[in-house]
């Protein structure tokens, strides 16, 4: 937690900035998030890897990641987090450990091939909305929710 507290004052001194030019707030909290609608980075200083994690949010910060429309570039969103969190990591002492972050891509790739499974006949779908997708199988669509920070929900077109 110590060097979690010495990482953020001196990322707070460094008056970081989105490609906007808008000034990146930080604010304790549950966990690790970049909000983009307040530009502020939540962090939790008593989380195991916390300062990895800060470094992670902030690249999405750092990188002006505000939206997706498939969810196969939140994946792509993820890497290009973790490499910008790279490349803060030297001149703050932070080490990157790669299987944290493969551990991390993980849950993006588990919660997308969840996403993609037919609810009827659970072959692999492809997405044809933002929150819609269709088997290549059986024809059939469903809906998913947001799911990021909640338990997925697959719903049968009616």
């Amino acid at each position: 937690m110590e060097s979690t507290t010495s990482l953020l004052k001196q990322l707070k001194s460094a008056k970081l900035t989105t490609p906007s030019g808008a000034a990146i707030s930080f604010c304790q909290g549950d966990g690790f998030y970049w909000d983009p609608k307040s530009i502020t980075v939540f962090y939790n200083p008593t989380q195991h890897n916390a300062s990895q994690l800060l470094l992670h949010e902030l690249g999405h910060a750092m990188l002006g990641h505000d939206s997706y429309r498939k969810d196969i570039e939140l994946i792509a969103i993820e890497r290009a987090a973790w490499e910008q969190a790279r490349q803060l990591s030297a001149p703050y002492n932070v080490t990157i450990h790669d299987d944290m972050v493969e551990e991390s891509l993980d849950t993006y790739r588990d919660w997308l091939h969840a996403r993609s499974l037919c609810p009827y006949c659970s072959d692999t779908g492809v997405q044809t909305a933002p929150k819609a997708y269709q088997c290549m199988s059986c024809h059939n669509t469903w809906s998913v929710n947001e799911a990021r920070t909640c338990n997925l929900r697959r719903y049968k077109a009616k």
